[in-house]
């Protein structure tokens, strides 16, 4: 995946709350019951094939319900 892309900083941000979410214990359903967002909506930003599209407001109540610095879905991933 090209970095310089602007789907890439989607593409980083969703496998870094997917890595939250799991050290975390939470299951999607359990986040998405928690933020009062959907499963699929949930699935499609952890999704490494799906490039879905969601706001400021979006990560930052994710931040809030996993207890998280919103900065660590900006982290490097390590693969």
């Amino acid at each position: 995946m090209n970095k310089e892309d602007e789907i890439y900083v989607y593409y980083l941000i969703g496998q870094n709350l997917k890595k939250i979410r799991k050290s975390k214990g939470y299951t999607q359903e359990r986040l998405a019951e928690e933020s009062t967002y959907s499963v699929g909506f949930i699935m499609n930003i952890e999704s490494s094939k799906y490039m879905q599209t969601f706001s400021l407001g979006t990560l930052w109540c994710f931040a809030k319900v996993l207890e998280c610095d919103i900065r660590e879905f900006f982290e490097p991933l390590d693969n």
